[in-house]
């Protein structure tokens, strides 16, 4: 045999003794059964699953793991929409999960917000709460979710019964769990429709505090409340009468709410328009504010910004930052009276990444002048540059006058080295409530640790962008106005409603208002100032 033809022959013989790497893996009977559940899952097919069920749990060979409930509980409550599977739903998926619970398998979330629905969908709200609460008094890695506790809260509402929705709520709230606008929404209509005005007050500052703009639903139950018969009959109980109370608390809460209760007296008058680009209601001719954060919100961001700053200190085994950082808090305690912070390094670097690129100190004075412009010239914003750049512009003959006129008028702050700029400019801008020139998007994991929510209002109202077209400078200052839920010292409200493109001037406004002592020419026999 040629040399060629053994060598094949042997090769022929080794493959066919090597075991098929293709061969279909045995599994477990439990595997199988997950595997079938989760495609009857996928295709809704409920009876297939109840059947493989029945077949499991008749058999000697299976045991019902965590997983195969969950997969059946959750098929039963995703079944409950079909009116012809309904009642056979709810019937298996009850009885499912008591054979669950009395095996002795801790049922997760996912399991127990699927028999949350099921018990909502037969009107069993109190079921629906306590398999809830009887999850939480357990404890353990798995945790209830807004999903977990809806079903009894808008169970409760649907049939009226306030304080059982009340009581999820709270229960909702000690666990750490914020509202959204469909459980906002069932809240408000229960409260409206059992004439509890109080808890109407507080579910529209629930819908402005978590929500912003409402949808169309929302706006319809609103407009329904205020042109109702109880809405009028609700008095200020002498509220309104104190103005400098109101002003002070609309001012303490950054704008656009004082949160005392309701103002004024009679019949509410319901309007519906546009707002102009400066913030001014066209129905009413109210100006809408820029909200702000309050005062509280406002300290724990500064005293977070300071804690992160020093932080520093012990990554660099010295106490130099720490020294450095103090310093600076001083120095601005002194000369803190700014409109305006500037990151000298984003401005001065921007679009210079090109081969002769550099700091461009010219883009930097423009930005500069122009808000000392903006302030009526009588204002120079603060500087926040690098101490290294800044020794750099002194060493230029070009810069040095400049650089050094700024210095010596303290309109430029050198941070020094091994800090972080971020801390100082960012800093300066919160503890002294003014603005902040700087393209930089704060995406950095430092800010994330300052809170998402309350950094995203921070940056809408105090964040100035600007852009050089062929050399000239465009501010992009912050809008005159905020597109949130607003409340007047007047007693009057405004609602913004959510629109497909979010195009501002196409935008619908619910304008909603009625007589308040503001209207009169006196307060407490006062004429009363605006």
């Amino acid at each position: 045999m040629a040399a060629s033809d053994q060598h094949r022959s042997r090769h022929h013989d080794e493959s066919s003794s090597r075991p098929n790497k293709k061969k279909k893996i045995s599994r477990s009977p439990e595997t199988n059964l997950l595997f079938n559940l989760n495609s009857c899952s996928k295709s809704k097919d409920l009876s297939a699953a109840l059947a493989l069920y029945d077949a499991a749990v008749t058999s000697s060979e299976l045991r019902l793991s965590q997983q195969h409930f969950q997969t059946l509980v959750y098929l039963c409550s995703a079944s409950i929409s079909d009116t012809s599977l309904r009642s056979l739903a709810i019937d298996r998926g009850f009885e499912i999960f008591d054979r669950m619970v009395s095996s002795g398998i801790s049922p997760n979330e996912a399991s127990v917000t699927s028999v949350a629905r099921l018990a909502a969908a037969k009107g069993d709200g109190d079921y629906a709460f306590k398999v809830v609460k009887d999850f939480v008094s357990v404890g353990g890695v798995s945790i209830p979710r807004l999903r977990t506790y809806a079903p009894a809260l808008l169970c409760f509402c649907e049939r009226l019964d306030a304080d059982m929705g009340y009581e999820v709520e709270e229960h909702m709230e000690a666990a750490g769990i914020a509202l959204e606008e469909a459980e906002i929404l069932a809240l408000l209509k229960v409260s409206a429709a059992t004439g509890r005005e109080n808890k109407v007050y507080r579910y529209l500052h629930k819908l402005r505090e978590y929500v912003g703009c409402v949808c169309e639903e929302t706006s319809k139950i609103i407009e329904e409340w205020f042109c109702g018969e109880k809405a009028g009959e609700v008095s200020d109980n002498g509220i309104g009468s104190d103005v400098g109370m109101l002003r002070e608390a609309v001012l303490k809460n950054g704008g656009g709410w004082h949160g005392h209760g309701w103002v004024g007296e009679g019949k509410w008058t319901v309007k519906k328009g546009n707002v102009s680009s400066t913030g001014r209601c066209l129905s009413c001719r109210e100006q809408l504010a820029c909200v702000d954060t309050n005062e509280v919100e406002t300290q724990k961001f500064v005293d977070s910004l300071v804690a992160l700053a020093m932080e520093r200190k012990a990554k660099m085994n010295s106490c130099e930052t720490q020294v450095d950082f103090s310093e600076f808090q001083d120095w601005l305690e002194k000369h803190g009276n700014y409109e305006a912070i500037v990151d000298g390094a984003n401005i001065g670097l921007y679009q210079q990444n090109f081969v002769d690129g550099s700091f461009s100190l010219p883009q930097l004075e423009s930005v500069v002048k122009e808000l000392y412009r903006e302030s009526g010239n009588n204002k120079w914003p603060l500087i926040l540059l690098h101490k290294r750049r800044v020794r750099a512009l002194l060493e230029n003959p070009t810069h040095r006058n400049l650089v050094e006129e700024w210095i010596s008028n303290g309109v430029l702050y050198p941070t020094p080295p091994g800090s972080n700029d971020d801390w100082y400019w960012l800093y300066a801008a919160a503890k002294l409530k003014c603005l902040l020139v700087t393209n930089d998007e704060m995406r950095d994991h430092i800010f994330e640790l300052l809170g998402s929510s309350f950094f995203h209002k921070w940056k809408e109202r105090h964040q100035v962008r600007y852009t050089f077209v062929k050399g000239n400078l465009k501010l992009e200052m912050p809008s005159p106005f905020s597109v949130v839920i607003q409340e007047s010292e007047k007693g009057s409200w405004h609602f913004p409603v959510s629109c497909e493109n979010n195009e501002e001037s196409s935008r619908t406004w619910m304008c909603i208002s009625r007589q308040s002592v503001l209207d009169s020419p006196k307060s407490n026999g006062k004429l009363a100032t605006s």
